[in-house]
C-alpha cells in the first residue's frame, strides 16, 4: 500500500477530477480529514506499550484486538490492517453525516461520490462544515438531521483504524462496530446505502451473538438483553411512525391536512418514547441524541430506516443458509451487481417490512 503521504496528491487529483455532486472544496476536507486519521494513527502494540496511557485505555486496547481477531477467526470478516492501528481525536465524533428529506417524503436526499456512487447522506470531517451544509438545505426546504458517527468505512481501500470516538464503548458495543464495519469490506452495492447498512446490521448481530456465545460473563449478557430489548422497542416506535408517514405522503389528502397528520404523527412518537422512558427503561435516555437539534422530522426518521428496514431480509437470508457465514456473504454479493428494484425482488422483502425484536435486531439509532 502506498504510504499516506504519497496518497495525499493522488486522491486530492481525483477528487477533483471526478466531482460527482459535490464541490471541488468538499473532496479536499474528506481527503483531509482521512489524511489526519492516517497521520495520527499508531499500531496497538505500540500504544499499549507507551508507560504514559492510561491503564483504562490500554484493557481497552487490548480488548478491541481480541474483538478484531475474532472478527476473521469466526465471522469470515477480512483478515487486514482495518482496527490495528489506533488514532486519538480531540473530538466527540470522527464525521458528522447529514440526512435531508423533503416535506412530504421519508425518501432520503441522496449525494453521489466516486467509488460510493451515491448515498442517502453526506458526510463532514468538523461540525461547523455540517451545520453550514445543514442550513443550505434548510433554505432549500429541505428537512435536515445531522448525526455524529464514531467511525466510518473506507470499504477495504485503507486500513480503518481504532479511534478515541469509540474506543470506550461497552464492549458489545464496541464489538458491535468492528464487525459492522469490516462488513463494509465484505461486499458494497453502489447506490444503495439502506442495502449495505442493513447487511452491515445483520452481520453484527450474528457476530455479537456468537461473540457473547463464548464469553461467560453473566454482566455482561445481562446488560446486551436489556440493551436490545430497549432498542427493539425504540426502532418499533420510529420505522412504526416512518410507515404511517409514508402513508400519509402518499394518499390524497391535501397539504394541509397532511401537514396537520404529520404533526399529530410525530407527537405521538415523542409522546410514546416519553412513556418508555419513564415506564419500563426507568429513566434511560440513551436515544435522545439521536433526536437531534431539529427534532423528529423526515430526515431524523430517513437516518434510522436506512440502516435497519431491510435488516429482517437479511437475517432470513442468512437462516436459510443455516447460519453459515461464508455462504451468506457469497450470495449477497451476487445481489450487489443487480438493479436496485430486482435486488429487493430477490431478497423477497414486503414492502412494509416487520421489524423483529429478538436477538437479531441492531441497534444503529
Amino acid at each position: 500500500m502506498m504510504a499516506p503521504s504519497s496518497l495525499l496528491p493522488l486522491l486530492a487529483a481525483v477528487a477533483l477530477a471526478l466531482g460527482g455532486c459535490a464541490s471541488p472544496a468538499y473532496y479536499l476536507q474528506a481527503v483531509g480529514g482521512q489524511f489526519e486519521l492516517w497521520r495520527l494513527a499508531r499500531p496497538i502494540e505500540a500504544v499499549r506499550a507507551d508507560p504514559a496511557i492510561a491503564a483504562e485505555l490500554r484493557a481497552r486496547l487490548a480488548a478491541a484486538a481480541r474483538i478484531r481477531d475474532f472478527a476473521s477467526s469466526a465471522l469470515a470478516l477480512p483478515d487486514n490492517g482495518s482496527f490495528r492501528r489506533y488514532a486519538a481525536l480531540d473530538r466527540p465524533y470522527v464525521v458528522w453525516n447529514v440526512f435531508a428529506a423533503e416535506e412530504f417524503s421519508v425518501k432520503a436526499r441522496e449525494w453521489c461520490f466516486p467509488v460510493a456512487g451515491c448515498v442517502g447522506y453526506r458526510g463532514y470531517f468538523s461540525r461547523v462544515g455540517a451545520e453550514a451544509h445543514a442550513a443550505s438545505l434548510r433554505e432549500e426546504g429541505f428537512e435536515v438531521h445531522i448525526g455524529g458517527v464514531p467511525a466510518y468505512s473506507t470499504l477495504g481501500w485503507f486500513d480503518d483504524p481504532l479511534i478515541s470516538t469509540f474506543i470506550h464503548f461497552p464492549q458489545t458495543e464496541l464489538a458491535r462496530l468492528i464487525f459492522h464495519e469490516l462488513s463494509h469490506q465484505v461486499l458494497y452495492a453502489s447506490d444503495d446505502t439502506e442495502f449495505n447498512e442493513s447487511f452491515a446490521v445483520a452481520v453484527e448481530e450474528e457476530g455479537l451473538w456468537r461473540w457473547l456465545a463464548q464469553e461467560a460473563d453473566p454482566a455482561l449478557h445481562a446488560a446486551y438483553e436489556r440493551g436490545q430489548r430497549m432498542r427493539a422497542e425504540f426502532q418499533g416506535l420510529v420505522l412504526g411512525a416512518r410507515n404511517r408517514l409514508e402513508a400519509l405522503y402518499d394518499s390524497d389528502l391535501p397539504k394541509e391536512g397532511k401537514r396537520r397528520e404529520k404533526a399529530r404523527i410525530l407527537a405521538g412518537l415523542r409522546q410514546d418514547y416519553e412513556a418508555l422512558k419513564a415506564g419500563p427503561w426507568q429513566g434511560f435516555a440513551g436515544f435522545d441524541h439521536w433526536l437531534g437539534q431539529d427534532g423528529i422530522n423526515n430526515a431524523t426518521l430517513t437516518s434510522l430506516s436506512l440502516y435497519h428496514r431491510l435488516v429482517p431480509a437479511f437475517t432470513a437470508l442468512l437462516a436459510r443458509h443455516h447460519r453459515d457465514l461464508p455462504r451468506f456473504y457469497a450470495e449477497v454479493k451476487t445481489l450487489t451487481v443487480l438493479p436496485k428494484e430486482e435486488r429487493r425482488e430477490k431478497l423477497a422483502l414486503p414492502p412494509e417490512a416487520p421489524v423483529r425484536t429478538d436477538r437479531m435486531n441492531g441497534n444503529r439509532p
